[in-house]
């Protein structure tokens, strides 16, 4: 694992909320506005920004833990800016504080770990997982 980041380092990710990302249900549309859903898998993707550039080729990183706080609603069109600050790296685990905006309007907060570890061992036991 490379530790090629300061702590305070910042990576940014722009989406606009389309129909794909409003709060819907098996049952239908429950709200016109970004997900809970669908933000946590934008934030996934903004902080594993770090951990794409931190992982050596036999390393991948796995999600561990995600906390949503919601601060007010982003309805459809909105253009978001998630903005993830690494936090600190203990280990092999990468930790993340984010903030969601529409223009200045804070739209949710939150925390995101993710772990690096050796591909072929998480493999393996993914495999005895499944037996």
């Amino acid at each position: 694992m490379n530790k090629n980041f300061e702590i305070g380092s910042v990576r940014t990710y722009q989406t606009q909320v389309t129909n794909e990302k409003l709060a819907r249900f098996d049952t239908g549309l429950v709200h016109p506005v970004y997900s809970t859903f669908a933000l946590g898998h934008d934030v996934e993707w903004t902080c594993r920004h770090f951990v794409l550039e931190m992982k050596e080729e036999h390393e991948e990183g796995v999600g561990s833990y995600l906390s949503i706080e919601h601060m007010s609603p982003a309805p459809l069109h909105s253009l978001v800016t998630i903005s993830a600050t690494l936090t600190e790296v203990n280990g092999n685990e990468v930790i993340c504080s984010y903030k969601v905006y529409v223009e200045d309007r804070l739209v949710a907060q939150g925390i995101q770990k993710q772990r690096i570890l050796n591909k072929v061992r998480f493999t393996k036991l993914l495999q005895k997982l499944q037996k």
